[in-house]
């Protein structure tokens, strides 16, 4: 069996995958390479440098395994007409992500941008209008693995948590949930709205003005899920009328970000390049499910983890 990824790992997971299947033939380079593509069985990706064309010709393919949980530059349909098997990395990010988030909310009551300015001018300043995340409503948009792990930390603080997803389930730590069609009767209450929605038709531009319209005028927006959730031009209105308090974003519509765009300079506004999901422990996370998945493949099992719906994109 051949298997080419097209992402380097470490060389030590490199080994350590290699040991734990010695009878598969690996190749590892950085960057697609056609040839290898054409001839694997299996293939390891970000998912971002496959062509609907390159995978019509890629007659051995039979599995493709995304190291990353966003999809949204997969080529489907070709996929689904060569009968190609596609699982993804979902649910490493929810560590990262959610104390990437809960640091954000902290950041924003405790003033920390503030008090670091303070410390660089030796300014001392007592008066600050300290907040807590005690008691705090927080509503997440796209309660799944991550947003459930942001609403599981969030309860640690006492904060009421409010969940958004497509079926109207129950979440595990979501005090409320309502469906995303009825996100409008939820935004009122929200100090704090964060999105982890993936980029589907479904998400795309799921917000407007009108739900801005509704959001207290101290409300934080986080978005760590993708920027297409949102028009740019909606949320900088938003952010120009003071219809919220601050926006961090960690996704944009064009990464990476411009550097004429006005999103830098916004004081109400906290920019981040794409990193919340990032740390030292990403890759090993992402090979801990490629290896359950391949001894799935292997032993012709069913149990595989993260199989893509092609339809819905997730």
């Amino acid at each position: 069996m051949k298997i080419y990824s097209s992402i380097l790992p470490a060389e030590e997971l490199q080994t350590e995958v290699k040991m734990e299947f010695p009878h598969v033939n690996f190749e590892f380079q950085k960057g697609i390479k056609e040839d290898l593509f054409l001839n694997a069985e299996v293939f390891i990706t970000y998912g971002e440098d496959l062509t609907e064309e390159l995978v019509l010709k890629a007659d051995k393919l039979k599995w493709i395994m995304v190291m990353s949980a966003g999809l949204e530059k997969m080529p489907f349909d070709a996929c689904k007409q060569m009968g190609i098997l596609v699982t993804n990395a979902r649910g490493i990010h929810k560590i990262p992500i959610a104390e990437f988030t809960i640091g954000m909310m902290l950041q924003h009551v405790k003033h920390m941008k503030t008090l670091w300015e303070n410390e660089s001018n030796q300014v001392w300043e007592r008066k600050l209008p300290m907040g807590e995340l005690f008691s705090k409503t927080l509503l997440i948009l796209g309660i799944g693995a991550i947003g459930g792990e942001v609403a599981r930390l969030a309860k640690a603080f006492q904060m009421k948590t409010i969940g958004v997803n497509r079926s109207g389930e129950k979440a595990e730590w979501a005090d409320e949930i309502y469906m995303m069609k009825d996100i409008k009767k939820a935004l009122p209450e929200a100090d704090f709205i964060v999105s982890v929605l993936p980029s589907t038709n479904e998400t795309k531009h799921l917000l407007d003005e009108s739900h801005f319209d509704l959001m207290k005028d101290s409300a934080v927006f986080i978005n760590i899920g993708r920027g297409d959730l949102v028009e740019e031009e909606v949320i900088l209105a938003a952010l120009r009328d003071r219809k919220i308090a601050h926006a961090y974003l960690d996704v944009f519509y064009t990464e990476p970000l411009a550097e004429e765009h006005p999103f830098w300079s916004m004081d109400n506004v906290t920019v981040t390049p794409h990193i919340s999901s990032l740390t030292k422990n990403y890759m090993p996370r992402s090979f801990e499910i490629f290896k359950h998945n391949l001894h799935t493949y292997i032993k012709k099992r069913a149990d595989y983890i993260n199989v893509i719906d092609m339809d819905r994109g997730y």
